[in-house]
């Protein structure tokens, strides 16, 4: 009992120490005259992030099992969810503070198509790459093996065909219908589109509930693994480098909390930049996020394709540069305006909302570009010059969001 009281004071000192570090690394960027009643320390010392079990969770988890936010002076609370309906409820009502989440779900909800209507905010982009297209192993046995010989069955052999993705307005939906849609495949006529949990997807598609899917990683490859389906893309060959998940939360909660938002993101961006420095730190969170806690499967269903070693379930294995990044060189953390309206042309496109929104200004309100240019500055990260990119999808069309009205009515197929 003697040495419970400095334990106690230990600790304290430990909390107190990590919160003063934070405001100085924030302090020493002269953004001081911005923060709450002058001062830059985070307003909320215990942040609870919650996450859906895939493996682009990890800079979220890594930073909070390191200890990185300690350092920005917060203390990240993982909070595991059930599915992408759960994870915007709790971020509506405040259950949660932030969440890893779909680009598509804060775009929805911010214009209300995707549940009540909130104002939202993106604080970064958490990850790029990394998310598959599985086809069942029936339709691979049947040949459809990719997007050309998929909608060569489908106009041969006709029957309901049912897709899941894993929220209507989110990343998984839009690969999806993109993908389909760039080899004729109407998804709002020529298929069945069900909504089903990330860590559900396997064991529906075991039982036959569906022809394939789309969600990240570690469900494709465990499709493989369990010899139920096939790769028939992956997102990195639908557009390289695109935006996945992104770190979510309530405008109110940005303009609560401005400073705990910045450090959160410090931590993460050093986490990401940790998972990608090396092959060792890559297989360390690995063991870290197929724990039970977490993504909840074997280390060998993360490790592969992590490091960018890839099979689709027929033979053909490759070795893909382009597989999930966390960092890649400070291209990763930031919520570019362009990758927030790509998601609008698209729920455009496919009728989630009626008429052309305000692409830029929507952009604008809901990707929180300074505070993440501050955050990055804290971390040492690289940022980029440009809010805006430009990339050339699967089908050729180019996308850099100079004219998105003109993009979301210039597709052949249109839901």
């Amino acid at each position: 009992m003697t040495t419970q009281p400095s334990t106690i004071r230990r600790r304290t000192l430990l909390r107190r120490a990590g919160a003063a570090t934070g405001a100085a690394l924030f302090s020493s960027l002269g953004y001081q005259p911005a923060w709450a009643q002058g001062s830059d320390a985070p307003e909320k010392k215990e942040v609870k992030i919650g996450f859906i079990p895939l493996t682009d969770c990890a800079s979220v988890v890594m930073a909070s099992v390191l200890g990185i936010d300690q350092k920005y002076g917060v203390k990240i609370i993982p909070s595991k969810e059930a599915s992408w309906a759960g994870v915007r409820d709790k971020l509506v009502n405040g259950e949660l503070d932030m969440s890893h989440v779909l680009w598509g779900l804060i775009y929805g909800v911010h214009m209300g198509t995707s549940g009540p209507k909130k104002d939202m905010a993106v604080l970064m982009n958490l990850n790029h790459n990394g998310q598959a297209i599985t086809l069942s192993k029936k339709l691979a046995d049947k040949g459809a093996v990719d997007g050309p010989s998929l909608a060569k069955l489908m106009t041969t052999e006709k029957r309901e065909y049912t897709f899941a993705q894993t929220f209507p307005t989110g990343t998984h939906a839009m690969w999806l219908y993109y993908w389909l849609a760039a080899y004729g495949i109407n998804p709002m006529k020529d298929a069945k589109i069900i909504t089903v949990p990330p860590p559900q997807m396997v064991a529906n598609m075991r039982v036959g509930n569906m022809d394939g899917y789309c969600v990240g990683e570690p469900w494709g490859h465990r499709a493989i693994m369990d010899g139920i389906g096939v790769t028939g893309v992956t997102t990195q060959d639908i557009w390289k480098d695109h935006p996945e998940k992104a770190l979510g939360t309530t405008g109110e909660f940005v303009k609560k909390y401005p400073n705990t938002c910045r450090a959160v993101v410090a931590a993460i961006i050093e986490a990401g930049k940790w998972i990608d420095a090396s092959l060792q730190n890559k297989l360390k969170m690995a063991e870290t996020v197929a724990d039970k806690s977490y993504v909840n499967t074997g280390v060998d269903a993360i490790n592969q394709r992590i490091l960018g070693r890839y099979q689709n379930g027929l033979g053909k294995t490759w070795d893909d540069p382009n597989h999930m990044k966390f960092y890649n060189d400070g291209m990763v953390g930031m919520p570019y305006l362009s990758d927030g309206m790509w998601f609008l042309t698209q729920h455009k496109r496919w009728g989630l909302v009626k008429d052309h929104p305000d692409y830029l200004g929507i952009a604008k309100q809901i990707n929180q570009i300074d505070l993440y240019k501050q955050a990055a500055l804290a971390a040492k990260a690289t940022v980029p010059k440009d809010v805006m990119r430009t990339s050339k999808l699967v089908d050729g069309v180019v996308w850099d969001g100079k004219d998105p009205k003109k993009y979301a009515e210039s597709f052949k197929v249109l839901g």
